[in-house]
Parts: C-alpha cells; structure tokens; sequence
C-alpha cells in the first residue's frame, strides 16, 4: 500500500509540474516579440497568418500532447520493467515468450496514433498548396549573398535588398541581420503570392511570422503564399547553407495599409533596375553584339535610356 501511494503521489507530482510548465510556456509565449525572434523563448515565433494559426495549433495541441504523452508512457513503462522485473526482485523469470493481446495492441495503437497525425497534417498540408486568388505577385530572387525582389504586377523593376549594417541598424534601433536596407513592401489582409528562385545556388525564403519557407533553386521557380492579417514589420532569412556569407541575407518584409503600398509602388515607378548578376550578364552579352540595333536597344533598356533612332539608310542616287 505504501509503494501504491508513492506511485500516485508521484504521478500528482508529475501532473502538477506538467500544468505548470504549460502555464509558463503559454505566458511566454503571450509574452513573445511578434516578427523576430525573442530572448529565452522555447516556443515557436507567433503567427500573423492563418497558415501560421494552424501550423501552431498543429504543433501545440496535436503534436505535443501526443509526443509528451508517449515519452511519459515509455518512460514509466522503462521504470516498471527495471525495478519489477530485476533479478532480485523476481529471481525465477518467466518461461512464456509471447502474449497475442499485447502483441496487436503494440501494433494497432501506434497506426492508429499516426493515423490521427495524418488527419491533421495533411489538412495542412493541403492548406499550404490551396492558395486563395492572389491580389498580387512577388518575385524573389536568391543571389550570394541577398535577396532581390520584383513586382510583375506593379511592374516594378528589380530591386537589390542588403543586410543593413551594424551602426546603422543600432541607430535605427532595429535588430541587425534581419533588418534590411530595403525591405518587401506587401498590403495588409491580401493574398501575395511569392515566386522563389536562386540565381547561383541553392537558398531558401522563410519569415517565421508568416509560416512560410520556400527553397530558392536555380532554374526553377517555386511558388508560396500569405496573407498577414496585421500592420507591422516581420523577419526572416535564407535557410539553407548558401556560403560563406548565409548569414548575412535577412528577409525583411513590411506590412502596410492599402493607402500607403499605394504610395510606395508610385514612389517606386521608373526605378531603374538592380544591378544584379542576371542583368549585368545581360548587359556584357549585349556588349559583346554591340553593332546591331538589338544589342543597343538592350544596352539602353537595362540602363534605363532611349537609344537614339538608327538613322534610314539613304536611297542610292539615280542619273
């Protein structure tokens, strides 16, 4: 009797410290910075669209429980095993070698198990390639070692965003190597579709915020989407080991009202495009030809000139 009430007040024990650690976790995680990482944190970075929503919802109370619950199982069943089962206390083992009940029983209750994980994970899944009609397209561009963004839309040329250095993200009090020196402008409550590509090797865009990560793979373009639901400014970076400058190419994402993406994308009519390698290709390529009118027309395209008219040959005199 007096083991059988160990064993409970133990396991009160275990209960109680379980409630207080979720309870703590839950205040942390009201306490959490939202769009950057946060000091001390252990859970995951908040969320500000639906997809985030419910990839937390998926981990918090679906995964969690489940992984908790079995490592909990596993482990007092390791304890039973060693202290019921050892030699002094039980000297003369047992003979049988096999229990049928308890053979289907460990079989059926982990399918079973991954079955319910399956239910919730594909809902996701099916979640992430659902995406809603999109109010406007992004192009995003991985290069060694930044991001390089382009409106089709709002035809807005190819801009080049840079780590923000150190003294001037301590001036601006904004956290360095995530703040950017020219960030991704997207309105509030719509649907932005992003196009991820890489111009040299492999390189990932993920905002923890948004619930997105897209690998950026040279001569493929992949798609994602979201949807954030409120004004603010939210980090990221590349994800992949992309060399020796990986960390030095933050995703830098600013949600505003429709009035002021308005005002930005007039701001930013006529920007010349960015000097990135793919148009500095272009414009040694067109170098190379530079005798025809294509060539020139190209040349003056890409350094945002009107080439002057090539002028009529003249008609050959008549006597």
């Amino acid at each position: 009797m007096k083991s059988r009430f160990q064993g409970m007040r133990a396991l009160a024990t275990g209960i109680a410290t379980s409630a207080l650690t979720a309870f703590w976790s839950a205040s942390a995680f009201a306490g959490d910075l939202i769009g950057q990482p946060t000091d001390g944190a252990i859970d995951m970075q908040p969320g500000v669209t639906a997809l985030k929503h419910d990839a937390i919802f998926f981990h918090n109370a679906i995964l969690l429980p489940i992984i908790t619950a079995i490592t909990l199982f596993v482990a007092a069943l390791l304890l039973w095993c060693i202290f019921r089962f050892n030699k002094k206390a039980n000297p003369v083992p047992a003979r049988w070698s096999h229990n049928t009940p308890l053979e289907v029983a460990w079989t059926l209750v982990p399918v079973l198990i991954l079955v319910v994980i399956a239910v919730f994970s594909f809902r996701l899944l099916f979640e992430y390639h659902d995406m809603p009609k999109p109010y406007m397209t992004v192009k995003a561009t991985g290069y060694q070692w930044y991001w390089g963004y382009e409106y089709p839309d709002q035809k807005i040329p190819e801009y080049v965003s840079n780590v923000l250095p150190e003294d001037q993200a301590k001036a601006k009090g904004v956290p360095y190597r995530l703040a950017a020196t020219q960030p991704l402008v997207v309105p509030v409550n719509r649907t932005v579709q992003v196009l991820v590509t890489g111009a040299d090797v492999i390189h990932a865009f993920a905002v923890p915020a948004f619930g997105v990560i897209m690998d950026a793979v040279p001569g493929r373009v992949n798609s994602t989407w979201f949807n954030a639901d409120r004004i603010g400014t939210y980090y990221g970076s590349c994800r992949e080991l992309c060399g020796v400058d990986h960390a030095f190419m933050p995703i830098e994402v600013k949600v505003v009202s429709q009035a002021d993406f308005d005002a930005w994308v007039a701001s930013k009519k006529g920007a010349k495009p960015a000097a990135t390698p793919t148009t500095n290709a272009a414009v040694a390529n067109a170098a190379g030809a530079s005798n025809t009118p294509a060539a020139t027309a190209a040349q003056a395209s890409l350094a945002g000139t009107t080439p002057s008219p090539t002028p009529a040959p003249k008609a050959p005199a008549t006597y």
